[in-house]
């Protein structure tokens, strides 16, 4: 893994200081996030109090019937270590009600229900917080589209997109994440027993070795392959790569004016900055 290696302190300090000033520069000084009991979200608890200060840091743990205990456990791990302030809802009446108006609705429907649901609870508390919903998903996530769109995709600045999922475990013990949260299988915790890497069929640290070549370095699939790739798991990346992009942009906009959003309206200049 030594073409992910980076500098640690480097790292650290070059996201707390993006923190503080993507949500200073909009008027806040406070930040709310999801704390899944995984370790992107403890990561980010930690970055988030050390750019605001705990006490502007508010977590918000949302189990559902079928959540882990240990998920809850390891995120009270992540407040008592950190410092922030946090809250406990517990999302199980709000979806079942949904979901029993469809007794047939299988995995997938009801992970991404709740998961736009956790999502609507952070927005409204950011309203009622005065503050900015941070994003918690890393890069190997959200190149492979391991994500439900407007649910854990959405955010108002994501501090860890940039980082694979190495550098998350890497960062992560570097600033003192609990260790139970970093030796602990990657899992978006929707039905039990799930974990993200049997879900996608190669490990994270696989991924990350293909993705970075393919992203960070752009060789060709050929000349990943050559290094000793399995051809079959690039190709399978490749294709999640591909069929995801539309997690990744903005919603398209039919082009009828001088100027569409997105497209030549796009600069700082153009916002009056």
């Amino acid at each position: 893994m030594e073409k992910l290696n980076i500098d640690l302190n480097v790292l650290e300090e070059t996201l707390v200081n993006f923190l503080r000033e993507e949500v200073g520069k909009v008027g806040f000084n406070k930040v709310v996030l999801g704390l899944s009991g995984g370790i992107d979200s403890a990561l980010v608890a930690f970055l988030a109090a050390k750019a605001f200060g705990p006490e502007n840091v508010l977590g918000i743990m949302m189990p559902y019937k079928t959540s882990s205990k240990e998920s809850v456990e390891h995120a009270e791990l992540v407040v008592k270590a950190s410092g922030i302030r946090s809250k406990k809802i517990e999302i199980t009446p709000m979806v079942d009600a949904y979901f029993a108006l469809d007794p047939d609705m299988n995995s997938l429907r009801k992970g991404n229900k709740m998961a736009r649901e956790r999502m609507s609870i952070l927005f409204d508390h950011s309203a009622k917080e005065k503050s900015l919903v941070l994003g918690t998903s890393n890069k190997t996530e959200i190149m492979l589209g391991y994500s439900t769109q407007f649910g854990d995709s959405a955010s108002a600045v994501n501090p860890i997109g940039d980082l694979y999922k190495t550098h998350v475990w890497n960062l992560s013990k570097h600033m003192g994440v609990p260790r139970e949260l970093i030796e602990k299988k990657p899992s978006a915790d929707l039905w039990e027993g799930q974990t993200d890497e049997q879900e996608l069929g190669f490990s994270y640290k696989m991924a990350d070795e293909i993705l970075y070549r393919l992203i960070d370095e752009r060789m060709t699939p050929e000349e990943i392959i050559q290094e000793g790739f399995l051809k079959d798991t690039v190709e399978k990346i490749i294709k999640k790569i591909k069929l995801s992009q539309y997690k990744r942009k903005l919603p398209t906009i039919a082009k009828v004016s001088k100027r569409t959003m997105g497209m030549e309206f796009r600069y700082p200049r153009d916002w009056g900055v």
